[in-house]
């Protein structure tokens, strides 16, 4: 073969290598990849008049949570999710199930029990009936426990999701994964995704805002309102009840406001050097932290400061001021969102029920956690009813998985206190405002309300629901990472619950 020969049959194999898109790409004239361009060009530009590009959120790097408009106009503004640590019992407040007081006492058929996985439950546990009684409020219907005679009030206000699915049974990875929607730890929670995707409504307030009650912090920390690969200026920041609201918003004793603003001006003069000699984007949004830092030493203990709120919020609420509380928590969670911050996460420990302890018995702390949260929460969907800021705020309820049917035994002995093991398959989730159908049921579970029979609904679909009412398609709200287009809802499909939204 002489080199002309091998030089053609060379060219031949090239150009059957090619794919049409490379050669559109490649070829003389250009036409393809201009066409391409221009078509992209297209998306990119009027997704740039709305601060974002490629439907990421594209902030000002010298202001790190400016307010952003979402991918389209959504239905809530801000979000206040109330989660219940430990997973509240679904068979005790909101699903109903007759049959299973039938089946009290009774030892659990081994068809629930075959390739099921349980913290604690070994050999054939008992089944257990409901331990309060049921009934029906509102024009809704829905059927509320004894045990919130307040929330039954405003039952019609909300929707309930009884369907709600995890693959986690343990309470650190479930827990992560109802706020990341991953179970391990380094992924960023729904607060870091909203606040990133939108920045916030007040410059002098964090846009994320992390409230704890009940004595203890979750099991895996700050993990839950991390920011994971995003920039950490998205993170959830853990106000206080007791002491200054924020760790070291007060200046020490010997420093004054002006002195603190002196040291900060020189700071920020060696960053801005910094900046201009190396470039780092990083830089300018370290500015803007410290920044936002002054301006949250007036503007957080005024947000945090609830004794001046009128004695008929204080009755309403159930507030002490001063101390931790649920209470406490639900009226800073209304104030901070009055005041323009995204997104408010309240934490409230002791909802393990197993019967272990008289604190984790349903027929004793179980009843004490109801008591605590019943008026608080049903207060805070009145007052931002009243305000007529419930219209675009959503509120949402959860623990991180529901409670067996069976009664809880360990080593095979049944417990001396009442109380029921971990459930993933199936668990109940509310959510109220923010453009969600009020008076709506979604799912239905089993006859013992073990598993998911009709409408079953794993989390990433209550995620994708959630980012949708703020105005966000879930699979464009992404950031790479680790070679993938990371997102809350991750990779395996998720739906919009769309009988849900009115």
């Amino acid at each position: 073969m002489n080199l002309e020969t091998l030089h053609s049959e060379l060219q031949r194999q090239s150009l059957q290598r090619d794919t049409r898109r490379q050669f559109l790409s490649h070829c003389t004239t250009g036409l393809g990849a201009l066409f391409l361009a221009g078509q992209a060009g297209k998306g990119i530009a009027a997704d740039k008049a709305h601060g974002i590009l490629h439907g990421r959120p594209q902030h000002d790097p010298a202001n790190p949570l400016n307010a952003l408009e979402p991918h389209f106009p959504g239905r809530a503004k801000r979000v206040i999710y109330l989660h219940m640590i430990g997973a509240p019992s679904q068979l005790e407040l909101f699903d109903y199930k007759p049959d299973l007081k039938k089946l009290d006492g009774q030892p659990c058929p081994q068809s629930f029990l075959e390739g099921k996985n349980f913290a604690f439950i070994q050999g054939t546990p008992n089944m257990l009936g409901p331990q309060f009684p049921f009934q029906q409020h509102g024009e809704s219907g829905a059927w509320v426990s004894d045990r919130l005679p307040h929330f039954a009030k405003v039952a019609d206000k909300v929707s309930f999701i009884k369907t709600l699915q995890t693959d986690q049974f343990n309470h650190g990875p479930a827990q992560l994964m109802v706020h990341s929607g991953n179970a391990r730890i380094g992924y960023p929670s729904i607060g870091s995704w909203t606040t990133w995707g939108m920045g916030t409504e007040n410059a002098d307030l964090p846009g994320f805002v992390v409230l704890l009650s009940g004595g203890r912090q979750p099991r895996v920390g700050k993990a839950l309102w991390g920011s994971g690969f995003l920039p950490s200026v998205y993170q959830g920041v853990q106000c206080r009840s007791k002491g200054d609201p924020v760790l070291n918003v007060s200046n020490p004793k010997s420093i004054s406001r002006d002195l603190r603003r002196t040291t900060l001006d020189t700071l920020n003069t060696l960053n801005r050097d910094s900046y201009d000699e190396f470039g780092d984007p990083e830089t300018l949004t370290r500015i803007a932290q410290y920044e936002m830092a002054f301006r949250m030493q007036s503007a957080v203990p005024d947000a945090m400061s609830i004794e001046d709120e009128p004695e008929h919020i204080h009755k309403l609420y159930g507030t002490s001021p001063g101390k931790e509380s649920f209470a406490n928590n639900c009226l800073l969670a209304r104030r901070l969102v009055e005041r323009g911050v995204r997104y408010v996460q309240l934490f409230d420990w002791g909802w393990d029920s197993h019967g272990s302890s008289a604190s984790e018995a349903l027929n004793d702390g179980f009843k004490k956690k109801c008591q605590q949260t019943d008026q608080p929460m049903a207060a805070l969907l009145n007052d931002l009813d009243e305000r007529g800021m419930l219209e675009d705020t959503l509120v949402v309820w959860s623990g991180e998985f529901g409670r067996t049917p069976m009664r809880e035994n360990r080593g095979g002995k049944e417990m001396k206190l009442v109380g029921r093991d971990h459930n993933p398959g199936a668990f109940t989730a509310w959510l109220a405002g923010g453009g969600i159908k009020p008076g709506i049921s979604y799912g239905e579970t089993d006859e013992v309300g073990y598993g998911a029979a009709i409408n079953p609904v794993p989390l990433r679909d209550l995620h994708a629901t959630i980012l949708h009412q703020l105005g966000f398609n879930h699979k464009r709200l992404n950031f790479p990472f680790q070679g993938l287009n990371q997102r809350l809802t991750g990779v395996k499909s998720a739906s919009v619950i769309k009988d849900l939204i009115g």
